[in-house]
């Protein structure tokens, strides 16, 4: 059953919350050995949950549009006294003494917390191999990766531990998963959804979006999370645009990013994936023509500047003194260098590293200062490529799920895998992957809608006609 069949089969007491909760948590006993989605299962609270919402029901009430659906929770997002770690070494432990917007509100609307998901660690990662508890497998073959750094968002809903899934999207981090694992990941514009509570990577950069079998089951949770948040400064204060149910796309205009979809290391199968879904829009009344968007081409250098400067100062609080881990040393400068070595996996150092590098004295203009120029051209151009399209088409990832260790030693081809997902989040746009055929290894790949801030509309219209459309 879809969330959307779940939610309302519960409210109209065709079945109880509880039922539901339980058929996934024997989804998760049956496979989440082989799978590592979890970081950590919430079945007792996740049950108590289910009661309150069938009591809700039994009194005649409704418990909300989410009523009794089960929804998996990127382990970086806070949970008030259940343990969050972003799946680091230095977090092992902690409990929040908060919990995240989102999950407030998807609670609120009857939505089920089952489980804490697995992460590369603080959410630096493309694969979920960085994880300090272990790396996360993709449920289509156990010997690739699911993608990340929200992979165990993406392999839950895959293997169908839950019906719906949060992550957070800082480069790419729940659209290449999603392409990987087969299901639909949005990244909504930056603003959209509150961040209050999102463990901070790169602050200008991370958005929580949703992870869903289907496109309506994602419009139907990002419809829950979204909206202002005054404790969230970045937050969009205007009303939130209305999704609808639509998949009409008649006079549409879309356009075929050239600089994502011609890029070195795009597989010919992904390719081809983005020119059979462009047709299938054409034949279904849209209008397409290919585009250029040059400064693209820039993105991942200006990137990999401004998300580990931005990481650098964000994980400087991490010292040993006020969360997790602490290591003995003979002072507190010693004590801090020592909490960070043995707390901090190889990727975070590497990227703490290169933010500090960047924004030091001598080097800040010569680095950070031009990735900031180049993320100004990224925008204009996008800018001017709307206006002449509606949305535009990439491929998501550069190929389908690629084996477990076959990157890790080669930083550089492992950031490769967030190409086509990365300027989305320098422009501060909407963008979701849409699963779209299989490749040659026969393992699910994504096409990737773009679309203007505030362009979720237009492109849930574009993903729901792709939906009807894939193979």
């Amino acid at each position: 059953m879809t969330a959307i069949q779940i939610a309302d089969a519960v409210r109209r007491g065709e079945r109880t919350a509880r039922s539901v909760v339980e058929g996934y948590l024997a989804a998760i006993d049956a496979r989440e050995a082989e799978i590592h989605a979890c970081n950590t299962v919430l079945a007792d609270s996740a049950l108590a949950a289910a009661d309150v919402v069938d009591a809700a029901v039994a009194r005649g009430e409704d418990p909300g549009p989410l009523a009794g659906v089960p929804v998996a929770l990127k382990d970086n997002l806070c949970t008030r006294g259940i343990a969050t770690t972003c799946s680091s070494k230095i977090l092992d432990g902690w409990l929040p003494p908060y919990t995240a917007t989102v999950v407030d509100r998807l609670v609120a609307a009857g939505g089920i917390p089952i489980a804490k998901t697995n992460l590369d660690e603080f959410a630096m990662g493309s694969s979920t191999e960085n994880s300090a508890f272990g790396t996360t497998r993709n449920p289509h073959d156990v010997t690739r990766v699911p993608g990340g750094s929200s992979g165990g968002s993406a392999a839950a809903v895959a293997a169908g531990f839950a019906p719906l899934a949060l992550g957070s999207d800082t480069g790419g981090s729940i659209r290449q998963p999603a392409a990987l694992c087969g299901v639909v990941g949005v990244k909504p514009t930056y603003g959209l959804v509150s961040r209050y509570g999102l463990i901070a990577f790169a602050s200008s950069l991370d958005q929580i979006g949703p992870f869903a079998q289907n496109v309506d089951d994602a419009a139907l949770l990002l419809e829950t999370i979204w909206g202002h948040d005054r404790m969230d400064s970045t937050s969009i204060e205007s009303e939130p645009p209305a999704l609808g149910r639509s998949g009409d796309v008649s006079g549409l205009r879309v356009g075929i990013v050239e600089e994502l979809t011609d890029v070195d290391g795009i597989a010919p199968e992904v390719r081809a994936a983005v020119e059979r879904a462009a047709a299938s829009l054409k034949a279904a009344g849209a209008t397409v023509d290919r585009v250029s968007v040059p400064s693209c081409a820039y993105g991942l250098s200006a990137y990999y500047l401004i998300a580990p400067a931005e990481a650098s100062s964000n994980l400087a609080r991490y010292d040993g003194v006020r969360y997790g881990l602490r290591a003995d040393g003979v002072d507190v400068a010693d004590m801090n260098a020592k909490t960070r070595a043995a707390g901090f996996g190889p990727e975070v150092k590497r990227r703490i590293m290169l933010g500090t590098y960047a924004l030091s004295a001598g080097y800040y203009d010569a680095y950070y200062g031009k990735a900031q120029k180049v993320r100004t051209l990224i925008i204009r151009d996008f800018a001017a490529a709307y206006e002449r399209f509606d949305v535009l088409l990439s491929p998501t990832a550069p190929t389908e799920a690629f084996e477990i260790g076959a990157k890790t030693a080669d930083p550089l081809a492992m950031y490769l895998s967030d190409v086509c997902t990365i300027p989305t989040n320098l422009a501060g746009h909407a963008a979701m992957s849409v699963p779209f055929g299989v490749g040659a290894a026969g393992l699910p790949i994504g096409v990737q809608v773009l679309a203007p801030a505030l362009g979720e509309p237009v492109m849930f219209r574009a993903a729901r006609a792709l939906e009807a459309a894939a193979p």
